[in-house]
């Protein structure tokens, strides 16, 4: 457990139990659960791993399934996951284990990022972290680029099969990511193809559903929008985390062809990616969005329980949108 002020006066702000607590003097605990080392093999899905370095900032754990022949080609899918901004990384057993059982089931290269996290480095840090990944991943269809490129890119990654996928905060940096793509290229003018918004930390000042406007503003998703971005232009209607608050740039701007936002029926943002969804589909965007919302689960629940039926039919779901 890492804590940035042990002497801490005890009362808490809030927390994310067990992985986050924060208390009143602006100290912390977050409770980092340990990584597992990557496989060349994993014995139950058959998926090789292998971590490298992007940048000085960012890290990732590459995934690679089980080739047909020795030079196929797969889609290529940029994985950011969630955790608040502020907790969770790419090489803990959650992801691991997720990622190798989404990526034997749809058959992708999968870039898996480790972004930085706040309170040490507040936001926009992670959103800029995630372009950049995606840029690096991307500049591997540059022939021009002046990178050192990944074999596993190179040799099995399709560039015109090109998907960005994230759950919670990450599924946030999707959205973000796909609204930026609309206005900067990315390098070999790599178009994304899709992206899967899972489970996304959307809020604002208003309340939406039955909730009010002042558990609206004790809820714990404003609380942790305070934290990880407490210079955010707009504060909780930044459009970074409602992209839909007044002043928002037009989600028409969104460059991808298509998109598959997952909600949950027990979720406290469900509401908040439902309303993203019906936002999308009336502004002037001209591809197909889908939403699936799963019955009776909380947040990310395919990820705690992994092994469900439920978790194992949202990843054949996840696996058909990437490969129709």
């Amino acid at each position: 457990m890492s804590v940035s002020n042990i002497k801490h006066d005890g009362d808490i702000v809030w927390e994310y139990k067990p992985r986050f607590r924060l208390y009143k003097d602006g100290s912390y605990e977050r409770n980092d659960f340990p990584d597992v080392p990557p496989s060349l093999d994993d014995p139950i899905t058959g998926v090789s791993s292998k971590d490298i370095t992007i940048s000085k900032e960012i890290s990732a754990r590459l995934y690679l399934p089980k080739l047909n022949s020795p030079n196929q080609k797969l889609p290529i899918l940029v994985y950011i996951h969630g955790g608040a901004f502020c907790f969770e990384t790419a090489f803990e057993a959650y992801y691991h284990d997720y990622m190798n059982a989404l990526v034997k089931e749809a058959n992708v290269v999968v870039v898996s990022v480790e972004y930085r996290l706040a309170p040490e480095h507040p936001l926009p840090a992670a959103y800029e972290d995630s372009w950049n990944a995606l840029q690096w991943v991307a500049s591997h269809s540059d022939n021009e680029a002046k990178i050192e490129k990944e074999p596993w890119l190179i040799n099995h990654g399709d560039f015109d099969k090109f998907f960005i996928n994230g759950d919670s905060a990450g599924a946030n940096i999707v959205n973000n990511m796909v609204m930026r793509a609309g206005t900067e290229k990315l390098h070999g003018d790599v178009i994304i193809a899709g992206a899967i918004l899972a489970f996304p930390y959307f809020w604002g000042s208003k309340p939406i559903g039955s909730m009010s406007s002042e558990s609206n503003m004790q809820s714990l998703s404003y609380k942790i929008w305070e934290f990880v971005y407490p210079l955010a232009p707009g504060g909780i209607d930044c459009a970074l985390i409602n992209p839909i608050a007044d002043g928002a740039p037009s989600l028409a701007q969104i460059r991808c062809s298509k998109m598959l936002v997952v909600t949950g029926e027990l979720d406290e943002v469900r509401e908040r990616g439902i309303q993203y969804v019906e936002a999308v589909k009336k502004s002037e965007w001209k591809g197909e969005i889908e939403l699936v919302d799963v019955e009776g689960e909380d947040h990310c629940f395919q990820m705690e329980h992994l092994q469900s039926e439920k978790a194992r039919d949202l990843i054949k779901r996840l696996a058909y949108f990437i490969n129709k």
